[in-house]
């Protein structure tokens, strides 16, 4: 059980991970490699300000929700450059993604001040959240929970991450209700004709890409928190994982209506959790999980485009099946 909860936390964690691949993957048709580079700046950023020693030589730390808001906007900046890159500076979206991440690992360095922080003893959300758990619990360790013992602690994190998720993704999808969300989608779906109505979609793709880092950041922050520490390489291969999350959720919800596909993609960062971690309990080795993980991206992006060839198939053999015969 103590597993199950952590899968559920992290997936959730990583559904603003997911939020953000939505964006620049759906909103925008936008393939941005950003994303490896502003998940460790988040939890680089994150690490940093809450083990800080300011203004003495105490380690005092900043308040975990403050420092995590930062982070986020450290990942505004990363998308903004990149957006900038591509639309001001005409270089291909991807290399401008790629370009972006590369200098991020040196940024992130740069923020670290070395490859890892460890975070024990810092204030963190987690924490928080398990203290505020335990307090409305009577301040009991653990509870029974369908015949499990389940530390309180871990139950209210869990709590606090499904909080967290779905306020996010309501609030995501109020953006995309607004006349500037509105704007954003139209220039993803047809950006001739937002420019024929007089719209600059270079800066719709600038605040779009910068808004899916934010969101990308806030996730490294947190996930950092929730781990323990933050480590340079952390951020490798979270694009695909995104890209993952948000596949799967589109095959659940099979709309495309907004507020579905948003949901979908919430579920698809937790499924995919869950999968992985099935997996690895079933003995898979770690080191080939980027590996399984791009093989399933690829075997989920074709499977759609079979399907569509085997009804077309079916159709014609239909069609000749009912041709009147000389």
């Amino acid at each position: 059980m103590t597993l199950l909860i952590g899968s559920l936390t992290i997936g959730l964690i990583l559904s603003l991970l997911a939020f953000g691949v939505y964006i620049s993957f759906r909103i925008f048709n936008f393939a941005d490699i950003t994303a490896d580079g502003s998940f460790t700046l988040g939890a680089a950023v994150a690490a940093v300000l809450l083990t800080a020693t300011w203004p003495t030589a105490v380690p005092v730390g900043m308040q975990p929700l403050l420092a995590t808001l930062i982070a986020a906007i450290a990942g505004l900046a990363a998308g903004a450059v990149t957006g900038i890159l591509h639309t001001r500076f005409k270089i291909h979206g991807l290399l401008s993604g790629i370009l972006v991440m590369t200098a991020l690992y040196s940024v992130n360095l740069r923020v670290m001040g070395r490859s890892n922080i460890p975070l024990m003893g810092a204030a963190n959300l987690p924490e928080q959240a398990g203290a505020i758990g335990q307090r409305l619990a009577g301040n009991a360790r653990s509870v029974e929970l369908l015949g499990w013992i389940i530390p309180v602690k871990d139950l209210a994190v869990l709590g606090g991450a499904l909080a967290m998720a779905l306020l996010t993704g309501f609030l995501l999808y109020l953006f995309f209700r607004t006349n500037l969300g509105t704007a954003m989608r139209a220039t993803g779906d047809n950006d001739q004709m937002m420019r024929a109505q007089g719209a600059h979609t270079g800066n719709m793709l600038i605040v779009g890409l910068a808004l899916s880092n934010g969101f990308i950041a806030g996730s490294g922050a947190l996930l950092a928190q929730y781990q323990g520490f933050a480590d340079v390489q952390m951020g490798i291969g979270m694009v695909v994982w995104g890209l993952a999350s948000v596949i799967i959720g589109r095959a659940l919800v099979g709309s495309t209506h907004l507020g579905l596909t948003i949901a979908g993609s919430l579920m698809g960062a937790v499924l995919f959790r869950l999968l992985v971690a099935v997996a690895l309990r079933l003995g898979l080795n770690p080191n080939d999980l980027k590996l399984v993980t791009a093989i399933f991206v690829f075997v989920a992006l074709i499977l759609p485009l079979i399907a569509d060839k085997l009804r077309q198939t079916a159709a014609r053999m239909s069609r000749g099946k009912e041709l009147p015969h000389a």
